[in-house]
């Protein structure tokens, strides 16, 4: 993930992409401070490469929060920013899975780890992070996992 991030900035650099190169700039500063917090913590490798893809959806989720706010704002000009943004970190994270896919990863790990009820939910949910880190919107995995609990636990 690294050397992709490497070669991504060279690329941005040669080809004079400054959206690309800012962007790829964010996140390498973002992933050195969080280096830097992992090997304070005893890891002297730094986060892996599922935190990276962590790290990687919570910018996108953060550049959709502002898009969002800048529209309402009525400045279309910043949220097409946020956007571009948007579309050059999406580049460092694998294929997304589409909602049916999602919903059969769920149905699997709720089967897996024997969850029965909403309480189970943390462990159904860590499972999904670690089996599809970078390839869902962990957001609305939550709330099909809360609900695919619920039917099972009133069921």
């Amino acid at each position: 993930m690294r050397d992709t991030l490497a070669k991504a900035l060279k690329e941005a650099l040669k080809a004079k992409d400054d959206v690309a190169l800012s962007t790829v700039r964010l996140i390498t500063a973002a992933l050195k401070d969080r280096d830097i917090a992992a090997r304070s913590a005893g890891n002297p490798d730094g986060i892996s490469d599922e935190d990276i893809l962590g790290m990687l959806q919570t910018m996108i989720k953060q550049r959709n929060d502002s898009a969002k706010m800048y529209r309402d704002g009525g400045r279309p000009e910043l949220a097409a920013s946020e956007d571009a943004e948007i579309e050059i970190i999406k580049n460092f994270l694998p294929e997304q899975l589409d909602t049916e896919a999602v919903q059969n990863a769920i149905v699997e790990i709720i089967a897996a780890t024997e969850a029965n009820s909403i309480k189970d939910m943390g462990k159904v949910m860590a499972e999904l992070k670690t089996r599809f880190a970078g390839q869902m919107d962990f957001g609305m995995a939550s709330q099909m996992v809360k609900s695919a609990l619920m039917e099972k636990s009133a069921g």
